[in-house]
């Protein structure tokens, strides 16, 4: 038996290594194109707006910002600020957001070996809207040394509503599909509940508990992207690197044993990766839903659901995808703007029920 079991193993590292030189070879062209993609969005992004600045002007106001380069001499000092000091940040902190969001969906999918798992659904990002929301009505200093602790408390919030989600819909080791998305859906709404209450208590913040709650980024500056990023990186470096892990898992939690792979803590440290990059998302755009599903699934259908290369994807077509949200959500009604929310909720409530219907899970 020890014997069969060491064969099975080493066909198993075989089957890896036949995997990864089919697989890998294949994600740097798609990956080139992700990104072209993404610089190709989100130059768009910073370009058009109610005060519309030209492409090139743009560009040469954005390379004009590198070391030793100035070719903006000619361009409006309006133009420049407009570009810089508010469109720019806007665009990457909704790449950033978009790409981190993504992952997590990503990573909560492979971990719970859930299709339909996504940090809104399952109630990650509404229990760290509601521990950001506490600590802006508490009116705490959320700054130390120039970092942000407001992450920190909204990772407090969905490590919380992880734990209770997945503990009210475990049955017997394992968590079914719709039972799992039940107990999220029932969570969230009774997190959004006491969000709203706390909103109508606290009426001098309830604009910045409004834009968290239904998720934007009109208010993005250079500081918050400063303030995302520090949590952002570390989580996603841990959670790329068990892109093979996480493979193994997906086919057999037996097989991961018996390759000496420590099952239960390595889905702690992808949960609390996934959910501090989720949480510090949140504490920087607010509740913005379905990102994390429709971007996984749109590249497992192109390319397949090999972890090592879905992951750096999501990543990439994550942040293009919600900028080009946020850039509709922008443009749809000027001279306002409509949350970002909208649109992705617009986006993903059809296209989560078309993978309700189709997956067929049942609790």
């Amino acid at each position: 038996m020890v014997a069969g079991v060491r064969r099975r193993a080493k066909d198993i590292r075989g089957d890896e290594r036949v995997a990864s030189t089919l697989v890998l070879p294949s994600l740097w062209p798609r990956l080139s194109l992700g990104c072209v993609v993404l610089v190709a969005v989100a130059l768009v992004a910073v370009a058009v707006g109610p005060a519309g600045v030209p492409l090139d002007a743009t560009v040469r106001i954005l390379v004009s910002h590198l070391p030793g380069i100035d070719v903006s001499e000619d361009i409006s000092p309006a133009w420049q600020s407009i570009v810089w000091e508010v469109r720019l940040p806007r665009v990457l902190l909704a790449g950033v957001a978009g790409g981190t969001l993504a992952l997590a969906g990503a990573t909560y999918q492979g971990v719970f070996r859930n299709p339909l798992a996504d940090p809104y659904l399952i109630g990650v990002a509404t229990g760290a809207n509601l521990a950001a929301t506490i600590v802006v009505v508490s009116d705490a200093d959320i700054s130390v040394y120039g970092l942000s602790l407001l992450p920190l408390a909204a990772f407090a919030g969905a490590i919380l509503a992880v734990v209770v989600v997945y503990g009210v819909a475990r049955v017997g080791g394992a968590a079914p599909g719709t039972t799992l998305i039940l107990a999220g859906v029932a969570l969230s709404s009774l997190l959004t509940a006491i969000t709203a209450y706390l909103m109508l208590k606290s009426t001098t913040n309830s604009l910045t508990i409004m834009s968290v709650v239904l998720g934007g980024f009109n208010t993005a500056t250079w500081l918050k992207l400063a303030w995302v990023v520090p949590y952002v990186i570390p989580a996603a470096i841990v959670i790329l690197a068990h892109g093979r892990i996480l493979n193994v898992l997906n086919l057999d939690e037996q097989q991961a044993r018996q390759l000496g792979i420590d099952v239960e803590r390595t889905k702690l440290i992808l949960l609390g990766a996934a959910s501090l990059a989720a949480a510090a998302a949140v504490s920087v755009s607010g509740t913005i839903a379905f990102v994390g599903l429709i971007v996984p699934h749109a590249i497992r259908l192109m390319w397949g659901p090999d972890n090592r290369a879905l992951l750096p994807m999501a990543i990439v077509l994550g942040a293009a995808f919600l900028i080009s949200a946020d850039l509709v959500a922008r443009m749809i009604d000027e001279p306002s703007e409509i949350p970002v929310g909208i649109i992705t909720a617009f986006c993903g409530v059809p296209f989560f029920l078309y993978l309700l219907r189709r997956s067929g899970v049942r609790a």
